[in-house]
This record gives C-alpha cells, structure tokens and sequence, in this order.
C-alpha cells in the first residue's frame, strides 16, 4: 500500500494565516512578504513551518519590533530560538520580559540540544531514547523539564512499550539546532566535524588556524555528494549562522566571528564555482538557496535584468546562468500554470536544466521541438527525467519530439506514478511504433493512472499496437475518454482487435478518431458491433479519408439503428459515399432512437436523390440531427485515396530566385549556375533560390512531388519575405511558412519557426502533399509503390491562402507530378 502525504497547497497557507491574525492588514502584509521569498514560500508547504512563521511574527508585531521581517530561513529559526527562550525564562523561570533570555542554564540546554541534534542527524535518527540524552549530557531526570519547558522545539513521547522516546517537532528543527552546534563547535574549538573522518572520530581539528570558510567548504562538498539532498537545509541554516547581523540575533548564545565580511565573500566564490561545474538542477538550486542566506544575489540580478529587458540568450548562457535563470522562474512567486520551452530555447539541453521548472508547471507544457532524449541518456536517467518532468503536468504535448518506444517506457512509469496529475497527452508525429505503444499501455493499465485524452496520430501504430491499446482498455479502471489514432497504418485487422476492446464494461472511452487509417467496410462491421454493444459509451468517431464505400456505410448503420448506440458526431468525410450510402444513413436517422446531432458528408457524392433524402430528414421530428455537412460535392470525390483532392498547380515564375530553370512545359525547376533572364518583380526571392506555385489554396488539396538532390517542399502564405537574407525570407525559418526538407546527409526533416525535427523513414524521391485548409493540417507522404507513407502532419489554424512553394539547392531540381 502506497500512502500519498500532502502539505499545504497556496490557497490553505493563506487561509492558514489569515485564521491566525485577526488584523487583516497584518495576514496580508505576512502572506505578501512569504510569496516574495521563495525560501520561505516553499517551507510554508509544511504546516509547522506555517505555524513557527506565525509565532515568529505574532511575537515581532506584538513587541512592535521595527526591524524588517524575516526574508531567509536562518533568520526565521534564530528567531524561533528567541522566542523560545524568552517564553521559558518568563513563564518556567519568573524573569521579565526585559532580563535577558541567554541565561547560562539556557545555554547550556541549547548547546545539548544542538549536539544531540547533530549526532543523531548524522546517523539518520529523528527518534531518540534516553541513552541518546545522557550520551549528550542531558540528565535523564531532567529531560521531562526539557520536553515541558521547550515543547515548541523538543517534545517527550510514549513508544509501543511505554518506554520514553523523544524526537524535535520537526525534521527542520534538528536540522537548524544540528546546524548551530557544528558553527559553535568550530567557533570555540577550530574543530571541524563535517570533515571526513580518518579514526573512528566523526571530527579532527585543523592544524593550522581554523578558517571558516573552510568550514563552509567543507559542507557544500558533503552536500552536494549527498544522494538525496537530505544535507541541503543543514548548510543553508550552516551558512546563514555566519552572517553578522543572523550573530547579533544570538549574542549572548553565539560569539561573533569578527571576520565575516571577508569569509563570506571567499564562500561565495567557492559556491559560484561549484554552479559553474554544470551541476544537476537541483544541486544548483540549492546553492542559489546558499547564496541568497549569505545575501549574494549579483548572478541572479545579471539574468533578471536581462530577463526584464528582453535581451536573455539563452544560446550564450553559461551552466551558472542556466542554473540563475532556473532560480528566478521558480522564485517568481507566480504559479507557471503553463510553462513554454519555446520562449528560451527549442533544444534538448534547455529542457534538462529546466526541469525543475516544469515540475512546477501546474496545468501546460508545450515542447513542440526536436528532442533526442535516447541518444545520450541512460535508461534510468531518462525514466527519472520524465518523472521529474511530467509528475504534475496536467496537459502534456510533445508533438513531433523524434521519441521513441524507449520514451514510452519513461511516460509509462509517470503514469503509474500514484503522485501523477496528467489528464491529456499529445504524442503524434513521433516514431513510437507498436512496442512503443506496448509500453505505454502498461501505463494505462495502473489503477494509478488518470489519462483522459491521448493522441497517437501518426505514431506508426499497426495492428499489434491496436491489440496492446485493447488490452488497456480492459483494464478496470480505464480512465481514457479520448483516444486519436490517425494516420495509423490500423487497417481492417487493427480495427476488429480494437473493437473487442471498445465492447469491454470496463472501457470508457466517449472519442475515437481514425481519419486516414486505411479502412475498409469490414472496418465497419466490426465498429457496428461495437455501437450495437450496451455497454458502449462512444460519442464520437471519426472515419473521414477511409475508402469505405456505400458498403461499409450500410453495415455502419447497422449499428446506428440499435437502441444501445448513443453515438453523437460521425464523421464520414472524404469516404467514397454515394446515393446508396445516403439512402442507408436516411434509415438509420429514421430509427427511434436516434441520437445523432453532428453528420459530415462533406468531399462525397450523395447526388440529388441522396441530398433530398437527407435535407427531408432534417425537418422530421423523430430526427435529432442539427448540422448536416454536404459541401465539395461530386463525382470527383469517387476517387480513392488522397489523390481525389488532387489540385492543378502552376509554377508562378513572378516569384522565382533567377537562378531557376524552367523546363518540362513548366511543370520543372532546376538550380543552375547561370541567371535566368526574369524580369525584376516585387515577388521575386533575390537572395534564397526559392518559388512559389499558384493558386492560393483554401480547401483540401493534394499534390506529388519528384526531386533529385536537396530540395525543400514547402507551404507558406504570400506574406512571406523576398527581399533579403533574414529568416523572415526562408521557407521554414519563420511563423509563415511550413516545410519538408531532404538532403542526402540527413535525410527528411520538418521545420516551422526554424524548429527542425528529424524523420526517421525510408527515402523516395517522390513525395505527396496534403493540406486541409479549414482543420488545419499539413500533411506530408513518402510514395513508394504508389502506396502513400505518412511522414509528418502540422496542426495549425491557417488564416488565409496557402501557397505551395519550394527551395532548391544548386545542381537539384524539382518537379510537379502529373495526376
């Protein structure tokens, strides 16, 4: 059994001191100031670090303290301490409130208490017993005074068998008593006990005059050897003991150094140096944390004006500023409800240093870029990375990032993760292959696993992958709701195995997308079944650009008319539709009942007779369709295949770079050496050996390409650049323009606002294009045996005409397909 502790959220921390100061004016000035420090704002997750905040500043309002509010850990806890010990010397010892608090007796009690702090740190103890005590010169029978009079800080409790056990109220606390002993011991002794040990003695005392920065030193280099970061708070609260106005705070408890100016600065330099050393993100967090308990914040103040300025380069930053820019996001005191990986750098690299970030990122993550994250990394690394990456992400898009089955086995382990908050996950146009989604579905399978959307388009899913997607939708529960499969290779066999799974009491799924999968009418009867099931909750699905004929329509509408189907918005766009399959759709609406609302016949041929039918059909009361789409109608779209959407395109030679060649009845372009004799035009590209075809495009278009050499194949609006070398001229580089990009070396790859992303695929030299303008999609195929191979597909909203248009490198050429 997994048991999930959870502290305070934002909105419970500011109900939490709002409940414990009446004076309104007050609870806000307290919750404003704990929002601007980070340090104390994360600490306030934990209820008691609420409740020493309150005591603290209950105290400093009360004694109208004029001094500044604690702005570090160090200074709340020294002030903890004070209070402390001022209520033990008025109430246990009868002294004013003016005496003052650091009695020898109180001494003496801090200085045990920091000791036994410190060695039972050491061994990881936070449960102590009475030999515990006694080895650190408490007196036994004292020790019931010490739980009484200090029950703030060290509280006395019964174990299993009545034997007295003893623990501080909080890890935090023995962190920052253990901390106060290792300064004291150092201070009045030289002795180091941080220093590894050369006897069976935890300490040694150095040779020469003891240095406190050495000290230091010696802390940051155990800290940052520590597995699991449980030495981090210990040297901030070390740290901050060497500032001379946190000393002033003790006098009376703490000699003052006398030196601390020097020897902070020298710290400073040394933990300047560690973030240097590229260290992992969290390891340099917590020394920016360093830094600021020693009041350095010049390497943070460089980035955030740079920030504040817009003038961050995230391409020439150093590790240390990397780990600066990390700080300042995550000590921004605003929720990132969605963090953008495109706004400092679209690469690998900015994503790990930033994951600490992300981790914070409550609701979005886009990262719509190129990210190889099984090359370098191993197997652990990566399964680690995706946890601290996407354990409280809700929305996860990772569209086009070249992952692979490998990634699959990392996502699949966040979400099993009893702690994971991600409802949507978008990984289309990645090269996940059937093992990939195997792996992914062990995920789905965990009773711990909330996914509601998950989008494989165009994830070279088959068969195989369909029968461990089945599986997972058997498992009880299954969360899923929606689910994309298109541009899948499922075909008919595919879709019967999924289907066994859509029957299935435990699944919940509501969408089903699977436009362009390669269907057929026995595609449809098995969906039929599935309709007909009564324990099917589909909604929604989605066949459009499947060749399913008036045959598959009628065994499909089979299923509409079962009293057991609730099925809302179907899609059977682009699917070889005639007046049959019409008159069959006509029957099924005809049923009692009938829940369709949404039907798209759109790019079909229902003729006159199939029109009437179903325009009749709207005005019948029994029917509850509201939009009916029968737009781009006619024979034409008899066609199979995307080439029923085939477009004339003229090479528009007002537009070509005047190292292109015309040839083959202008349907050809070759990069030459010499300059064509074009007239100067506004629309011709001067610099980039590039062209636009014509005419704008809006609707659904298709078209094949040949090449030889290296070549672009692109999309873009007329908008685009001419004049010039900026990126704002090339295809590819810029918000205007999408494209599909071959050379020899590299072989395919996409790019759009000058983010590549790679494509693993077999290479022919004939290529198709498919665009629908009103979905906003951008596909591209590779031809091999007249048989198209799904490359990429852009989702976006195109505003206005489209353009093809092309880059050709010197000694290629390009060439419209005849159709």
């Amino acid at each position: 059994m997994v048991t999930e502790v959870r502290g305070f959220t934002d909105p419970q921390k500011e109900d939490y001191f709002r409940k414990s100061f009446r004076d309104e004016e007050q609870a806000r000035r307290i919750i404003s100031h704990i929002q601007t420090s980070r340090s104390l704002h994360i600490m306030c997750h934990i209820p008691v670090f609420c409740w020493i905040t309150a005591t603290v500043l209950e105290n400093m309002f009360e004694t109208r303290d004029g001094g500044e509010l604690p702005k570090t850990l160090t200074e709340m806890y020294i002030h903890f301490l004070v209070v402390q010990s001022k209520v033990k010397k008025v109430k246990y010892d009868g002294g004013a409130e003016t005496d003052p608090h650091w009695s020898p007796k109180n001494r003496r009690m801090i200085k045990s208490l920091g000791k036994l702090a410190f060695q039972q740190l050491q061994k990881g103890n936070l449960i102590f017993y009475e030999s515990d005590l006694t080895e650190c010169g408490i007196d036994i029978t004292a020790a019931s005074v010490y739980s009484g009079v200090f029950t703030q800080i060290f509280k006395e409790e019964r174990g299993l068998y009545q034997d007295k056990v003893f623990c501080f109220v909080h890890l935090s606390v023995q962190e920052f008593l253990a901390a106060l002993h290792v300064h004291l011991t150092f201070i009045t002794s030289g002795t180091n006990l941080l220093s590894e040990p050369t006897t069976s003695q935890w300490s040694r005392p150095f040779r020469k005059k003891p240095e406190l920065n050495h000290l230091h030193q010696s802390a940051v280099g155990e800290a940052l050897l520590s597995p699991n970061g449980h030495l981090d708070l210990s040297l901030r609260f070390l740290l901050g003991l060497s500032l001379e106005t946190n000393q002033k705070l003790l006098r009376g408890l703490l000699k003052q150094t006398g030196s601390g100016s020097q020897t902070n600065q020298e710290t400073v330099e040394y933990i300047k140096k560690k973030i240097s050393e590229n260290l992992s993100a969290e390891r340099s967090i917590n020394l920016f944390h360093c830094l600021n308990e020693l009041n350095h914040r010049s390497l943070v103040e460089e980035i955030q004006e740079s920030l504040t300025s817009g003038r961050l380069s995230t391409k020439t930053l150093s590790p240390a500023q990397w780990s600066a820019l990390v700080f300042i996001l995550l000590s921004s005191g605003k929720d990132l409800e969605e963090f953008d990986l495109m706004k400092y750098s679209a690469s690998e690299e900015a994503l790990l240093k930033l994951l600490p970030v992300v981790k914070v990122s409550t609701k979005a993550l886009y990262v719509d870029q190129y990210i190889n994250i099984n090359k370098t990394y191993s197997k652990e690394h990566k399964t680690n990375m995706f946890n601290l990456l996407f354990i409280t992400v809700f929305y996860l898009r990772l569209s086009g990032c070249n992952l692979s089955e490998r990634s699959c086995e990392a996502l699949s382990s966040v979400l099993s993760s009893v702690s994971s908050h991600l409802r949507h996950m978008d990984l289309s146009n990645n090269d996940l292959q059937d093992p990939g989604v195997k792996l992914l579905c062990d995920g789905l399978k965990s009773p711990h696993c909330s996914l509601e959307t998950l989008s494989l388009s165009g994830c070279l899913v088959s068969k195989e992958g369909c029968s461990s997607l089945t599986s997972a939708l058997n498992s009880n529960p299954s969360h899923l709701r929606e689910l994309d499969l298109s541009n899948n290779d499922l075909k008919d066999p595919g879709v019967k195995l999924l289907c066994d799974g859509l029957k299935s009491p435990h699944c919940s799924l509501e969408t089903l997308r699977m436009s362009g999968c390669k269907l057929s009418e026995r595609s449809c009867e098995a969906l039929s079944s599935v309709l007909s099931s009564v324990s099917s909750r589909l909604r929604h699905v989605d066949l459009s650009n499947n060749d399913l004929q008036d045959q598959g329509v009628k065994l499909l509408c089979d299923g509409l008319k079962s009293p057991h189907c609730s099925l809302e918005t179907l899609s059977l766009s682009g699917c070889l539709v005639s007046e049959e399959g019409c008159s069959s759709l006509t029957s099924a609406l005809n049923s009692n009942p009938s829940h369709l609302r949404e039907l798209d016949l759109s790019y079909n041929h229902p003729g006159d007779s199939g029109e009437k039918l179903l325009s009749a059909g709207l005005k019948s009361p029994h029917w509850r369709l509201d939009t009916l789409r029968m737009d781009h109608a006619g024979e034409q779209w008899l066609k199979p295949g995307l080439r029923k959407y085939s477009c004339e395109l003229e090479l528009d030679t007002n537009t070509m770079h005047r190292n292109l060649k015309l040839s083959d009845d202008n349907r050809k372009v070759t990069h030459v050496t010499e300059d064509q004799s074009y007239p100067d035009h506004p629309d011709r590209f001067d610099v980039f050996p590039q062209l636009l075809c014509r005419p704008g495009l809006t609707g659904r278009c298709y078209w094949e390409v040949e090449w030889r050499g290296a070549v672009d194949i692109s999309l873009s609006y007329r908008g685009i650049k001419r004049k010039g070398i900026g990126s704002d001229c090339l295809f590819g580089y810029n918000d205007q323009s999408w494209s599909l990009i071959y050379s020899d070396d590299r072989g395919y790859s996409v790019r759009h606002c000058g983010t590549g992303t790679p494509i693993m695929s077999s290479v022919s030299h004939r290529v198709s294009v498919y665009v629908d303008c009103p979905a906003g999609t951008l596909s591209f195929y590779s031809i091999s045996s007249d048989s198209l191979i799904h490359l990429h597909t852009f989702r976006t909203t195109f505003t206005e005409p489209v353009y093809p248009g092309f880059w050709v490198c010197p000694g290629s050429s390009v060439s419209l397909c005849p159709l």
